[in-house]
């Protein structure tokens, strides 16, 4: 089944995935297909049940890195269509540069809510590109950028506590508290065992922004994090280096402004997963984690992607997690063999609650159900 914007919506039922796809509605702007952009979560303090995705960087389908961010929303769904609305966000100040592997965190202090962008990576500027190395990335700055969402204003800290640029790391937020762990580092090709506390204070008067380096890290890149409990989440996958794989699991608990990361019992890993050469996924919300390889690692079909799904309970149902059969195996047109281990593995850009696309899947006619062709794609209006 085609989809005209491209955005596809995840729903697994009784170990069954679905792939349904996603409209926008006639006032939202265009959302380029982006790879690697920075995605959060902004929930409203009036409604917790209502939410917004927020959107920054990544690369475009002509390998361009994109500054732009974008808040993407729910406006109606029913059992066949699922409507969006995507807005862009206009940015002043200290605009970030265009960049990717990078994290956008939400922080609330003094009941004010801001965005905190840090790491990635971007091109060459310019000025500075040879010949020999014209497209070549190189780290980001270690700049902390916080963006105020009611007026679009970006203010950048340098921090002498970050003296290297990172990406691919992780970062969790709580409260006004962003922990952030590992990450790689171009300039040095090392990934350091980095824990970072920023804490962000949101007076009436100007933003303060601190870091303390904590003990205790982890040296890992392109992990996934899953939370299952009010201040208890799962550090799963990721890599040591460009070609090993982290099959260790942790378990983090923030509690009192504190981080505590503890190594956690595994889950059985299948063979495929053991022994394949990369491996790629998202949290899925309530403690799942979908993950992937390529069907190049099974010998089987070699343009072809299958997937598991990992559910980890949290310390008060079971410490230990269960890795359950494979459920689907998806098509795709991208060659595993031209991927690197971490950087340049497909990525899926949305998560979200569990239950946020519960919709009724019975195969019931319903004329309102009917795709109206007026909103199968983007209008762009032009006007002197």
């Amino acid at each position: 089944r085609s989809c005209p914007t491209g955005v596809f919506l995840l729903d697994i039922k009784q170990n069954e995935l679905k792939m349904k796809p996603a409209f926008f509605s006639k006032d939202s702007c265009y959302l380029p297909p982006l790879r690697y952009p920075a995605l959060c979560t902004l929930r409203s303090n009036a409604k917790p049940d209502e939410y917004q995705y927020i959107i920054h960087g990544g690369k475009t389908p002509n390998n361009d890195l994109s500054d732009k961010i974008y808040f993407m929303s729910l406006v109606s769904k029913s059992s066949k269509k699922m409507v969006l609305r995507c807005i862009e966000k206009d940015l002043g100040g200290d605009v970030p540069e265009a960049r990717y592997g990078h994290t956008v965190n939400v922080v609330h202090s003094r009941g004010k809510s801001m965005s905190v962008i840090f790491g990635g990576r971007s091109y060459t500027p310019l000025a500075q590109r040879t010949t020999e190395k014209w497209n070549s990335v190189v780290d980001c700055l270690p700049c902390v950028f916080l963006v105020d969402f009611e007026f679009g204003c970006c203010t950048s800290y340098i921090l002498p506590e970050l003296q290297d640029g990172l990406s691919f790391h992780v970062s969790i937020a709580r409260d006004d508290t962003i922990y952030i762990l590992g990450g790689h580092s171009l300039q040095n090709n090392t990934r350091w065992p980095n824990l970072y506390k920023l804490k962000v204070d949101l007076p009436l008067g100007s933003p303060a922004v601190t870091c303390t380096i904590l003990p205790g890290g982890i040296s890992v890149s392109s992990a996934i994090v899953t939370q299952i409990s009010d201040t208890e989440f799962v550090l799963v996958g990721g890599y040591h280096s460009d070609n090993q794989k982290r099959l260790v699991c942790n378990t983090i608990v923030l509690e009192d402004s504190k981080i505590e990361i503890v190594e956690r019992v595994s889950p059985e890993w299948t063979p495929d997963i053991k022994h394949c050469r990369m491996w790629f996924g998202c949290d899925m919300g309530k403690g799942s984690v979908l993950l992937g390889i390529p069907g190049a690692n099974k010998q089987l079909i070699s343009d072809a992607n299958y997937f598991y799904i990992l559910r980890c309970k949290g310390a008060e149902e079971d410490k230990e997690e269960e890795l359950a059969t494979q459920i689907c195996s998806q098509t795709s047109s991208e060659d595993p063999g031209d991927s690197t281990p971490f950087e340049d593995s497909e990525e899926f850009c949305f998560s979200a609650e569990a239950n946020s696309f519960d919709l009724d899947d019975a195969d019931t006619y319903n004329e309102d159900d009917e795709e109206d062709e007026s909103e199968t794609g983007y209008w762009i209006t032009c006007s002197a």
